[in-house]
């Protein structure tokens, strides 16, 4: 899936697991100006470095997955999670960085989350 937006916020990077890193922005998506909407992606693994030469107010291109997840917590209830994951982002104006291409279904099973573990993200 592809977004055209402007770079409102963007977060550090945060170490989740020792393997697995991630960092979150958040893009004015205006299909109508009138009405904005602020929606916030995800970066995951090295994926994260592509918002370091971005800035607020830039206007970017994002290519994204959208990604669902069902937990279930301590007391037996199954939650549902959706995010945003970003893995190409292109500033519009000026030159556009070369990013890779999105993982292959066998790199997203090897980032999988482990079951185990009581956090729902």
């Amino acid at each position: 899936m592809i977004v055209e937006g402007k770079i409102v916020e963007k977060y550090d990077t945060q170490t989740i697991k020792d393997t697995f890193k991630k960092r979150e922005f958040v893009l004015e998506y205006a299909e109508n100006p009138q009405y904005p909407e602020f929606i916030k992606f995800e970066l995951i693994q090295s994926n994260c470095e592509q918002l370091d030469d971005l800035s607020a107010g830039d206007d970017v291109t994002v290519n994204f997955n959208l990604k669902g997840r069902k937990w279930t917590d301590p007391k037996g209830e199954v939650k549902y999670f959706n995010s945003l994951q970003a893995w190409r982002i292109d500033k519009k104006s000026g030159a556009t960085e070369a990013a890779p291409p999105p993982p292959s279904t066998q790199e997203w099973a090897k980032e999988d989350f482990s079951q185990d573990d009581d956090l729902p993200f």
